[in-house]
């Protein structure tokens, strides 16, 4: 029989110690075992508990000794400093010495070298799934836990990571942080605004040995020539599907996680995809950007232009499998690909509850 020693509700329980908690959340701050998600913005070092950042803030922001003299931005460890100032002067000293990829920081270089060894030191502890970088871990136990931690105070609408609901807020209070220093147009998300500085640049040193378009920058040829090679080495990891860019693979992971982190700002409908939103959004403003420059036709998005300029230009890309009847619309060839099928999605009582319906709301009912 094991012998069972009660000291301050701590009991000793075959030579282990094990102590009562009153709940999961205690337990895993007792145990250390929880996932820290709260990093100082200083120092960068990560705490289990908010409070614990709080405190740790205060201490962090007396000792701020090294100044960034480009932005402003300080830090308190110089190592800190030197990592950040790479993001302005674009500096890449470690070498991958597999591909020679170049990165800013010696952490990245580490990760990115996994991808040559398959090294995959994060397990999932739920399906044992393993993964080289620990937020593709994270990002892969949501879908067992559908956590959404953080919560907009304005609309109610919930994420699971803390930067999703800084920027999402912004659609709210309509702030505008990133700021382009050529032309001065503002921007609520960096990425928008790194995407933006490209329109200033004028060098483009870059070029692609296949069809000689020009870049700004490495990683867009490197993303353009997949377009020649074919090569898609973005790997979705719940179903395999393969991208040949990370933005790619990103917007496909909301089909399994669900989120959608673009809110229309009249009507609050919300999509997994910006040019969702943005064509979405013409609903509402009855704007028409996208003109025929042969008739002069208008349309709200560019699909619907492509499909249109067909009827001037006689393409039918589209074109059956059985009899090579060629088509201008998808719709169309699907349409037309049941007379060899058979097919009859719309059953005769349908169609008519469809028609009684109709007559229902113009009024024509007797």
């Amino acid at each position: 029989m094991e012998a069972v020693m009660e000291t301050n509700a701590t009991y000793l329980v075959a030579n282990q110690y094990v102590k009562e908690i009153c709940s999961n959340q205690v337990l895993k701050i007792h145990t250390g075992i929880d996932e820290k998600r709260f990093t100082c913005d200083v120092c960068k070092e990560e705490f289990v508990e908010k409070s614990h950042l709080d405190k740790h803030f205060i201490s962090c922001m007396k000792h701020k000794l090294y100044s960034c003299h480009i932005c402003c931005k300080e830090f308190s460890h110089k190592r800190n400093l030197i990592s950040h100032y790479r993001t302005h002067t674009n500096e890449k000293p470690y070498s991958c010495d597999v591909c020679l990829k170049q990165f800013s920081e010696k952490g990245n270089l580490k990760i990115h070298y996994r991808t040559h060894t398959n090294e995959k030191p994060y397990s999932c502890d739920v399906c044992s799934k393993e993964f080289s970088h620990k937020s593709h871990l994270n990002r892969h136990c949501r879908i067992h836990t559908s956590e959404k931690s953080y919560s907009c105070d304005v609309c109610h609408k919930q994420f699971s990571q803390k930067d999703g609901l800084k920027v999402h807020y912004r659609t709210h209070t309509n702030e505008k942080p990133y700021s382009c220093d050529v032309c001065c147009k503002d921007f609520s998300n960096k990425s928008n605004l790194i995407s933006h500085y490209q329109i200033h640049t004028i060098e483009k040193s870059y070029y692609c040995d296949v069809c000689l378009k020009q870049f700004s920058r490495k990683s867009f040829l490197n993303r353009h020539h997949r377009t020649h090679t074919n090569e898609k080495p973005y790997s979705c990891d719940v179903c395999q599907k393969v991208y040949s860019d990370k933005g790619g693979l990103n917007v496909h992971y909301r089909t399994h996680t669900k989120e959608k982190p673009y809110s229309c700002d009249v009507c609050h409908k919300q999509f997994s995809r910006k040019s969702f939103l943005n064509r979405h959004h013409r609903t509402h403003t009855n704007e028409k950007p996208y003109s025929c420059d042969v008739c002069q036709k208008v349309y709200s998005d560019k699909r619907g232009l492509n499909v249109h300029y067909r009827t001037h230009t006689k393409e039918k890309p589209y074109s059956c499998s059985v009899c090579h009847k060629e088509f201008f619309r998808k719709g169309n060839l699907n349409r037309h690909y049941r007379t060899h099928t058979n097919e009859k999605p719309y059953s005769k009582r349908s169609l008519l509850n469809s028609y009684e319906r109709k007559k229902i709301f113009l009024g024509c009912m007797p």
